[in-house]
């Protein structure tokens, strides 16, 4: 009897550490969860900003035929001192 006691005992002390265990890898798993939440946020913020200045181009391109001027099209204007 004092056998099985004693398997028991040792039963419950495994099962105690394997949960402890399994709960400090889900702690860790929903940590590393929510920093790539937030890392997919961010990235989705920058996608849209990027997509936003892709549409601008290609509407400027597409409806109102523009194109970037070459070098040779740019102008510098200098202002004289004190004006």
């Amino acid at each position: 009897m004092a056998l099985l006691v004693f398997i028991s005992a040792m039963a419950v002390v495994f099962v105690r550490s394997a949960n402890r265990q399994s709960f400090l890898a889900l702690q860790a798993a929903t940590l590393e969860r929510d920093r790539l939440s937030e890392e997919w946020g961010r990235l989705q913020l920058e996608h849209a900003t990027w997509s936003l200045h892709d549409l601008v181009e290609h509407e400027a391109r597409q409806k109102l035929q523009m194109i970037a001027p070459g070098p040779g099209d740019i102008v510098v204007l200098r202002l004289a001192p004190g004006s």
